[in-house]
């Protein structure tokens, strides 16, 4: 249960005095539909409203506050015209223009021969100063509530900056004062406030470095977030750990047979994270164990050989994919192999339904199927197994710990294996996984080919379209990306359509394909299987093929406004070609003007295929907020904590939280109940459950 202290933090934005539901929806857009949330939404500049220069000296471009006498009041001859207040001092006169003015409104709040103080951005037209729409209006007895420095807050279309900053302010007011879980001495050498102290200073910044990641009360806070996560990490894997694990050693005949009927043999990397996964599978304790290895490294045959130790040992194994489009390939994939081993092999995916569905979970609780891919249906409640003994996760950080908590429970002391190919810099892998054991497999096996990646104007578009048409003539098959556009489905769909279309009508449309992710499975897996099978040679895509689309033929990839990608995401796309032995060439078209770090970003693609390096440069150009786009990978997004900007406090976390389990494993000592209220804050229920759960 959620700390009753907490209670308030999680209230509506609603709730709030002035937000109504229409209000709260775009509050909720901005930053979240919570109090909490707008307390983790961090001002990103400042206003400073304390400057009050007489009207002569009011630099022009800047924001000042002025105390002027209203003069009179001018109605525009048209209605096109903007409505102007004339104002003076000693020194000269002003303008006060309004567009769309109400005359009421302005006549009651600047009446002719009084004095007022007008705070806004002081510009000059035709030599005479003028201020359009004034932020601030103020009698002279007002003046404390206007001179003040005003946060400036992150916005979304048709939210004001005052309506959030007063929404930001009304939270602040309930935001409790939470009992201390940091240790005194911590807090005495880094200089930070209590939590509750750095909220309120972050909110109100007197100056530009108070808003810089390096400040006491930032610090504090992000210290808060990253603590919160490495306990939680800590605490889900000594759950794991608890839960006694039972040995498992194969013979090893079903892995001879495999390795005999291969056409090459596994590289060292593979074979030493083969030898790590088996010594891990032979011991007392539950294996959680990440595999974590760059595009075409050979993973799939890592985790199947592992898949073969158990069976050899006479449980089952599962591999579980976060998409349909991967768990099928991924079952295309291990066909082969499983015929080599003469074992059962079985896909479960949401679509399969009735009697087949029926047939399949029968078998799979008789014990019939030996390893079974699937999707999140494979923790269905439904779905049950003989004997479970062994779970596969590919792309793990699209699943949540719970979800794999919900498959490992289907079985007894059930071993998990994550694997990536999303290659992630040790800072984030350290966000995701913790402490989590970890095999790298740098090699990429036998007959992959290095890719020429060109860096191309979008206005060469027609010279694209020469080129792709004469290797479509050679015979080569095509990938052609569509642009990511920020937040929208619908809009990346239309650029996709908008393409395809035009492609069709160059190269013919039976040659040219279309996979989207709002396609129904079926004629998703249709257009996948004419690429696959040349029946269409160029396939027009949205970022759905991202990841494990693996088509041996396609050696040309086309990526429209590159610098919309990550840098990691690209290098997944790029990884889709140059597979089936011959070399690969990718066109990385970018639109004008081209920023310095979208420009950096590609001439690093252009430079290496070290999936490592090119996600460390990743999180040192952009920051972990955007890195490997965190939307899509699903990594943690942190609120609060930056990831370059505040390395060295993961490092004091992740130690933080092993000497706390260490030393109070159930968080029932005096710090607990304090630990327990900084997991809810930061939302980490999953791993606060595992305590109680044992």
């Amino acid at each position: 249960m959620r700390p009753e202290i907490l209670y308030p933090a999680f209230r509506s934005v609603t709730s709030l005095k002035g937000v109504g539901s229409k209000l709260g929806k775009l509050v909720e857009k901005a930053c979240g539909g919570r109090l909490l949330d707008l307390f983790w939404h961090l001002p990103t500049g400042l206003i400073d409203r304390r400057p009050t220069p007489k009207i002569a000296a009011a630099p022009d471009g800047v924001v000042a506050s002025l105390t002027v006498r209203i003069e009179r009041h001018v109605r525009p001859r048209t209605p096109r015209l903007p409505y102007r207040v004339l104002c003076s001092d000693e020194t000269g006169t002003l303008a006060l223009v309004f567009f769309n003015g109400k005359e009421d409104w302005l006549r009651a709040n600047l009446p002719e021969g009084e004095m007022r103080i007008v705070s806004g951005r002081v510009e000059h037209y035709n030599g005479e100063p003028q201020m359009t729409h004034p932020d601030r209006i103020a009698t002279l007895a007002e003046a404390h509530s206007v001179l003040v420095v005003e946060p400036v807050y992150p916005l979304t279309t048709g939210l004001s900056p005052k309506v959030l900053a007063r929404a930001v302010a009304q939270a602040l007011e309930i935001a409790p004062d939470l009992p201390e879980w940091l240790e005194p001495s911590l807090l005495a050498r880094e200089g930070w406030p209590a939590w509750r102290a750095a909220l309120l200073r972050l909110h109100a910044p007197q100056d530009e470095a108070d808003i810089a990641p390096m400040t006491p009360p930032r610090r504090r806070l992000a210290y808060d977030e990253l603590l919160a996560n490495q306990l939680a990490l800590a605490l889900v894997r000594a759950h794991t750990k608890r839960l006694s694990g039972r040995p498992i050693r194969g013979d090893g005949r079903l892995r001879k047979r495999v390795l005999a009927a291969l056409p090459y043999r596994p590289t060292a990397a593979q074979t030493q994270a083969l030898a790590e996964i088996e010594q891990d599978l032979a011991s007392e304790h539950r294996m959680l164990r990440l595999l974590q290895g760059d595009v075409g490294s050979g993973k799939t045959l890592v985790a199947f050989l592992a898949m073969l130790v158990v069976i050899e040992a006479g449980h089952q194994a599962a591999l579980m994919a976060p998409t349909e489009i991967l768990a099928r390939q991924h079952h295309a994939g291990l066909e082969p192999l499983a015929r080599m081993a003469g074992i059962r092999l079985a896909l479960l995916t949401g679509r399969d339904k009735g009697r087949a569905r029926e047939a399949l979970l029968a078998d799979l609780a008789a014990g019939r199927i030996d390893v079974v891919v699937g999707t999140h249906a494979l923790f269905q409640q439904d779905v049950a197994f003989h004997d479970l003994a062994f779970a596969v996760i590919d792309e793990q950080h699209r699943f949540g710990v719970h979800q794999r908590l919900m498959l490992t429970s289907k079985g007894l002391g059930v071993d998990v294996l994550a694997m990536t190919a999303t290659p992630i810099p040790r800072t984030l892998a350290l966000t995701a996984y913790g402490d989590m054991e970890v095999s790298r497999l740098l090699e990429k096996p036998p007959g992959r080919r290095p890719v020429t990646t060109r860096v191309l104007a979008l206005e060469r578009l027609d010279e694209v379209t020469r080129a792709i048409q004469r290797k479509l003539a050679e015979g080569a098959r095509v990938f052609w990306v569509c642009p990511l556009v920020e937040e929208s489905e619908a809009v990346d769909l239309a650029a996709a359509e908008a393409r395809h279309h035009q492609l069709a009508e160059l190269f013919g449309a039976e040659g040219v394909g279309l996979v989207h992710g709002r396609q129904k499975g079926a004629e998703r897996d249709r257009a996948m299987e004419d690429f696959a099978s040349g029946r269409s040679r160029l396939l027009v895509a949205t970022t759905v093929i991202e990841v494990g689309v693996d088509v041996p033929e396609a050696t040309v990839m086309v990526i429209e406004h590159a610098e919309r990608f990550g840098l990691a995401q690209l290098h997944q796309l790029r990884g889709r070609i140059g597979r089936g032995g011959r070399a690969g060439t990718c066109l990385l078209l970018y639109g004008q003007p081209l920023g310095e770090t979208a420009r950096a970003r590609l001439k690093i693609l252009r430079e290496t295929e070290d999936g490592f390096r090119i996600a460390e440069e990743d999180l040192r150009l952009r920051g972990a907020g955007e890195l490997l786009g965190t939307r899509q990978s699903g990594l943690p997004e942190f609120r609060v904590a930056d990831l370059a900007a505040h390395a060295d406090l993961l490092e004091m976390a992740r130690d933080e939280a092993k000497l706390i389990l260490a030393r109070d494993p159930e968080l029932a000592g005096p710090r607990g109940p304090a630990l327990r209220i900084l997991l809810y804050l930061f939302e980490r229920d999953e791993a606060a459950r595992t305590i109680r759960s044992g």
